[in-house]
């Protein structure tokens, strides 16, 4: 399957475990599924660049989860919680990972006497 970027670009950003290859592989190729499905014209570079952001996010093991909108801690209670719009370890594209795929950048219009490309 096809991905735009490798988990050796991702170890250039983050430390990979040895039993993480297989996942990051994984998460690579469903990033490309969805990349392409927002904007297959976008440029290679952003491709890549928006594939390692969408993985890393998905990878990352932090006590706050990346995107978390909302969170508490209590002391004495022992009481941890995070509200988050999108699941825990999902894949999803960021309003910047948006932009920096293309989506924004133009107002819409439809030009009918312009030819659609194949």
């Amino acid at each position: 399957m096809m991905t735009y970027a490798t988990c050796d670009d991702i170890k250039l950003r983050r430390n990979l475990q040895d039993d993480e290859h297989d996942r990051c592989q994984a998460l690579l190729e469903d990033a490309a599924v969805i990349i392409d499905a927002y904007n297959k014209k976008a440029p290679d570079e952003a491709k890549k660049l928006v594939s390692c952001n969408m993985v890393l996010r998905a990878m990352a093991d932090t006590g706050i989860p990346i995107g978390a909108t909302q969170g508490s801690v209590s002391a004495l209670g022992y009481s941890q919680s995070w509200s988050n719009s999108n699941g825990s370890s999902e894949l999803y594209l960021t309003k910047i990972d948006k932009k920096i795929l293309g989506a924004g950048n133009k107002i819409g219009f439809l030009n009918c006497f312009e030819a659609e490309e194949p």
